[in-house]
């Protein structure tokens, strides 16, 4: 007898993936496409698009005639910034543009000037201006640079759901893609900014990321669904277990800090200590904030290498010392001496005085003490005056980090701190809703791999 599975497309801009779950949400197998680039018109570097639809096409009308499996249902998740346009036939327009194209930046300074200046836009759609990684601002490049393109487009599809359209041709949006700091959301009002009604951005209402849609191949029907954004759609796993109030901290490169219980307006301010908000898969705000913690590491970790003439990696062996770390605390109390912090701005001090330290030992601590202080200072700006929060959830490369978990922990007393490690996070969420979707009558649960740190 056949196992009854769903397949999950999973696009990342490195890596291209279909993985295969049960319907029982358990992880069956994983195969990556190798895709190589492509140039634009400009010679920029994007994405194959045709190599990829064509990839998803073939997998999935052979698994239609698998003989171990019974391909039930599939859905997508894929990285965000991405737009693809569509003519009034539904054909493919351009390229998906690369969303770290350069772009004028008189282009989306138009924008600004004819909508209450950058802060008022950048406020209302909770989006830093960043140029292409604004995916809105993509659509409206291509209407200012390439008007013979533009004035063919009927449709705008984000990728997540151009995707999903391959398959289905069905044409939807849905919250996780639009939220993605697209500048094209008006946080104030829940609904598309003026400027995309006003431009005719042929953009679709945006659907529940729960909506299905069914296809036949072979003979054999297959629910498909509307795809997430592959950054966003995590959010959605913590809410299928516990239900106490809790916070994401998604930690790497760059640390991202979301409270989707925080239902208060981002302000001014809070835009330029580096906040947005996020649309989860309810399209409901989340706030977040964000902070280049693992850059930050990174940077200072080579630096004190050379110095101390030890091998880079030397960090993952030590372990917390309290005693030292107060005393660290105590003798730096009033300053830093690896961080400088000005105009919101965090970055390494061109000159570390390390000959103020015995060891790399003391120089990693106290260089932890002071990354654990912007973090904390960065989660404490998506907390409300009175946030009832009780978790917080930590995944990524600093959940594996015992220093600074231990640094988290004692700076937040009263709520639980836990680590969270999910292989394929994206690919296993879009499975979730995909499931949710398709057996509401049963409970799914994905496992978080929730591990509790103890101060």
């Amino acid at each position: 007898m056949k196992e009854e599975v769903i397949a999950i497309f999973e696009i990342g801009k490195a890596n291209k993936k279909l993985l295969l779950f049960t319907t029982g949400l358990k992880f069956l197998s994983e195969k990556e496409e190798k895709i190589v680039s492509l140039k634009d018109e400009d010679g920029f570097e994007c994405d194959n698009i045709d190599h990829i639809e064509g990839w998803i096409k073939r997998s999935v009308y052979e698994l239609s005639l698998s003989e171990t499996y019974e391909l039930k249902g599939i859905n997508f998740t894929a990285y965000g910034a991405a737009l693809v346009y569509l003519d009034g036939q539904g054909r493919r327009l351009a390229p998906v543009y690369n969303y770290l194209k350069p772009v004028d930046p008189s282009i989306p300074q138009e924008l600004f000037d004819r909508y209450g200046g950058k802060d008022e836009f950048c406020r209302r759609t909770a989006s830093p201006a960043m140029g292409m990684m604004n995916s809105g601002i993509q659509a409206f490049w291509l209407k200012k640079t390439r008007p013979d393109i533009f004035s063919k487009v009927r449709k705008v599809l984000h990728l997540p759901q151009y995707l999903s359209y391959i398959l289905t041709g069905e044409f939807c949006s849905e919250h996780t893609s639009i939220g993605y700091h697209t500048a094209m959301w008006d946080f104030d009002k829940g609904r598309y900014h003026q400027w995309v009604i006003d431009e005719h951005i042929a953009l679709a209402e945006p659907v529940a990321a729960k909506t299905l849609n069914e296809i036949n191949i072979n003979g054999k029907k297959i629910k498909v669904g509307t795809g997430l954004n592959y950054n966003l759609s995590a959010l959605a796993s913590y809410f299928a277990g516990k239900q106490e109030k809790f916070l994401l901290i998604s930690t790497g490169t760059q640390c991202v800090n979301m409270n989707p219980f925080n239902s208060e307006k981002l302000t001014g301010e809070e835009l330029l200590r580096d906040c947005l908000c996020y649309l989860s898969i309810t399209g409901d705000p989340v706030k977040t904030s964000r902070i280049s913690l693992g850059q930050l590491h990174d940077e200072a970790i080579k630096r004190m290498s050379y110095y101390f003439k030890i091998n880079e990696n030397s960090f993952r062996l030590i372990k917390p010392d309290t005693r030292l770390m107060n005393k660290l605390m105590t003798r730096f109390a009033d300053e830093r001496v690896f961080i400088s912090h000005d105009k919101n701005i965090n970055e390494l001090k061109e000159e570390l005085e390390l000959f103020v330290f015995d060891n790399f030992i003391e120089g990693y601590h106290l260089l932890m003490v002071e990354l654990a202080d912007l973090a904390v200072e960065a989660i404490n700006l998506v907390l409300s005056e009175e946030d009832e929060a009780k978790n917080i959830y930590v995944t990524g490369g600093f959940s594996k980090n015992h220093l600074f978990l231990k640094l988290l922990a004692s700076s937040f007393p009263d709520r639980e701190l836990y680590t969270s490690e999910i292989p394929d996070a994206g690919a296993l969420v879009a499975a979730y809703v995909l499931l949710s979707a398709m057996y509401p009558e049963f409970k799914i649960i994905p496992d978080l791999g929730l591990v509790a740190i103890k101060t």
